[in-house]
């Protein structure tokens, strides 16, 4: 029995798998957002707004591509392998490394997708009530992670 529960750790092998998989494909879609919206703007089928806006959607895409990619080396060096070679920033040790790591990475979304709202917004009330709503959640994440400091 002890066998096989020291054995099961291996299958977090396959969401962390997934989780690469699919940071990759996001890459791809950002990537492709980013290129269609520079010719976009270089044959002026858009205006310089639309443009930023579209960028900053594109950018949006590649932090959650980012996100998933964390997720994915996380998982599989906290139950599968921690010899693998991963830039020093990108170490994780324990589920509170993972967690800060994404935490950080929450927040620049946060950001990027205020910032989206904010260049988009035609309405003061609206960029207000989402500022104030990003805010809420930046104050909870701050929240969280000072009280699950050790």
């Amino acid at each position: 029995m002890r066998r096989l529960i020291e054995l099961s750790r291996y299958v977090v092998a396959l969401p962390a798998l997934g989780a690469i998989i699919g940071s990759f494909v996001l890459m791809a879609i950002g990537l492709w957002d980013v290129g269609a919206s520079v010719v976009q703007l270089f044959q002026s089928e858009i205006a310089m707004k639309e443009s930023v806006v579209s960028i900053l959607a594109a950018v949006d895409t590649l932090l959650l591509a980012t996100v998933l990619m964390v997720i994915g080396y996380g998982l599989y060096e906290l139950f599968v392998d921690d010899s693998v070679q991963l830039p020093a920033w990108l170490e994780i040790r324990s589920l509170d490394d993972l967690k800060a790591k994404l935490i950080g990475v929450v927040v620049a979304i946060i950001a990027v997708v205020f910032l989206g709202i904010l260049t988009d917004a035609t309405n003061a009330a609206d960029v207000m009530t989402v500022g104030i709503g990003a805010g809420a959640v930046l104050v909870g994440l701050a929240a969280f992670t000072f009280a699950s400091r050790k």
